[in-house]
């Protein structure tokens, strides 16, 4: 059975989509599933969050640009927990005018290649909406949309709904889509009211496990940590490991 492959995906930049992939795809290593994480953001934030500042491998660059074999990129990070970095030359990707519809379809293609034995693939989208993201698409079975409780975040969202309606369109697919609340402060009313108005719109797709704002989380990035390993049992660890039980066994709002 091959890998679910989950594309962690929002546009609007600050919204904690680097925070999700990196403690979400931990927690569910922690669980036991066996885990591979794309840095696919050329400003490898992912990279540097679980703690890679000087990778002896190449980058999922060089797996696009030069067709190098996926499984050969591969830098095991944590047990279970796989990463393949940006590598140098991601960016290249956007400025690509051979290949028309070919140029959105190199990630599709490369996940495909080999047999590797992973449970989830894992895509840190950049935040844009360029080649990289049409690339994310293309390869995705599903969508994982970070959220902030703004209401320039509730904007944000409808401009991403329209780009994945496209692709829907476009590619005769329909995405399994779910949304996670992020750096969600339960004692303000705004994050209560853009709460509300997501369930609205969004019935039973916003997983139940809201991640609460912290600084911790704020803080893992600087030392190469995810939450579970610079404050284990802390109330963001908890948070994660719930987030990741309701993304296995499907339990939203």
């Amino acid at each position: 059975m091959r890998a679910r492959i989950v594309a962690v995906l929002n546009q609007k930049g600050g919204v904690g989509k680097t925070t999700t992939s990196v403690n979400l795809t931990h927690a569910l290593a922690k669980l036991g599933k066996k885990i591979t994480v794309i840095d696919f953001d050329p400003q490898s934030h992912l990279t540097v969050s679980l703690g890679v500042v000087d990778p002896q491998k190449g980058g999922i660059d060089e797996v696009l640009l030069e067709g190098r074999n996926l499984a050969k990129q591969l830098i095991p990070v944590r047990e279970n927990l796989n990463l393949v970095i940006a590598g140098p030359r991601l960016q290249e990707i956007e400025q690509l005018v051979d290949g028309g519809a070919r140029r959105g379809d190199l990630l599709r293609k490369a996940l495909h290649e080999g047999n590797r034995d992973e449970d989830f693939i894992f895509i840190d989208c950049p935040p844009s909406s360029g080649v990289l993201v049409a690339n994310a698409l293309f390869a995705a079975d599903e969508i994982l949309v970070p959220m902030t409780s703004d209401y320039l975040a509730l904007q944000g969202l409808s401009h991403l709904m329209g780009t994945i309606k496209k692709f829907e369109s476009a590619l005769k697919k329909s995405y399994k889509f779910s949304l996670v609340m992020s750096r969600y402060i339960p004692t303000r009313r705004m994050s209560k009211d853009v709460l509300s108005v997501i369930q609205k719109y969004f019935p039973g797709q916003i997983l139940a496990t809201t991640i609460r704002e912290t600084a911790l989380l704020a803080e893992c990035p600087s030392f190469g940590k995810t939450i579970f390993e610079y404050r284990p049992g802390c109330r963001s660890a908890r948070d994660f490991t719930a987030l990741a039980k309701d993304f296995l066994e499907g339990r939203m709002m």
